[in-house]
């Protein structure tokens, strides 16, 4: 975990040197809390940390002590929600953000990561800006459409309205699920091409959830066996785990093409790729059909 060490927070980072690792925790929790929910209230303190009333009350009135300006008590929720003047008060690490909400830990604390000497992830995905995150789980968390600016190859920057629902590490780069209001139709948008992003109050339409996306809904099971011009294929089974030379999965098929394309699995009708860049071939072709973005799949176009 890592603070912020501008001379503005100096007198803030001076106040958490006083604090206890566990008292800072919780307030790293709070401050995490808002950032990327827009609210957070005592019994989700209680809840996490199992603490008592009177430990939490001490706890958000040690963090209002350090940020007032960063939340408002409503009493209707009896919960402390976000202000427009919020800054966070802890640097939360974009890599372990995103893991920790890919991996079902989205309420937890992000700490840095700490690189091993022997251990090397050669793969880097670039992250989008923590404010950029923050500003798309905000509204996923609280079901509101967002207005954004965003830059595409085809159309360049335009302003769209979304209402997003999920955000999806596609292999290559972060993505967000969202209906798009200027298409009327689910897409995918890439993370880092956002430009800004404002909410948009005021609940959002039915059909504009994610149970109504019909690829994200739909499972579309994927059979991959060896490319069968691979000459040993007992290796590839080996790397995939696979029983009787096959690996079953299922997807949902708004990633399955990704899915595909990242496992550069060979989607042709004869298998007649280069077995230099596939080594893996789907054995169900007709699982294609239940997949709208299939050009992304080799073998496909």
């Amino acid at each position: 975990m890592e603070y912020h060490n501008n001379s503005i927070e100096l007198e803030i980072n001076k106040k958490l040197a006083e604090l206890t690792h566990a008292q800072k925790d919780r307030l790293a929790f709070i401050d995490f809390s808002l950032q990327f929910f827009g609210h957070v209230a005592r019994s989700d303190l209680i809840q996490r940390f199992r603490t008592g009333l009177a430990a939490s009350t001490r706890d958000f009135s040690a963090y209002k002590e350090l940020a007032p300006q960063n939340l408002i008590l409503r009493h209707q929720t009896k919960s402390y929600h976000r202000t427009e003047n919020f800054h966070a008060v802890f640097n939360h690490d974009p890599e372990v953000i995103l893991t920790s909400l890919s991996r079902g830990f989205g309420n937890g604390i992000s700490t840095g990561l700490q690189p091993s000497e022997q251990c090397f992830d050669a793969v880097r995905l670039i992250h989008p800006e923590v404010t950029i995150i923050a500003s798309i789980m905000r509204a996923i968390h609280n079901k509101q459409a967002i207005k954004c600016g965003y830059v595409s190859v085809s159309s360049g920057e335009t302003e769209r309205a979304l209402v997003p629902h999920s955000i999806v590490n596609n292999g290559h780069r972060w993505h967000v699920r969202a209906y798009d209001r200027k298409s009327n139709s689910f897409r995918d948008f890439v993370c880092t091409r956002f430009t800004f992003i404002e909410s948009i109050q005021g609940a959002v339409h039915v059909h504009e959830a994610s149970h109504y996306d019909q690829q994200w809904q739909q499972i579309v099971e994927i059979v991959l066996i060896p490319h069968p011009k691979i000459q040993h294929p007992k290796a590839i089974e080996m790397d995939y785990d696979m029983l009787d030379g096959k690996l079953t999965v299922q997807l949902r098929a708004a990633v399955a093409s990704y899915v595909l394309r990242q496992w550069q699995v060979d989607c042709s009708t004869q298998y007649d790729n280069s077995t230099s860049s596939c080594q893996l071939a789907l054995a169900n072709l007709d699982a294609l059909e239940l997949i709208e973005n299939i050009s992304l799949v080799s073998g496909t176009s």
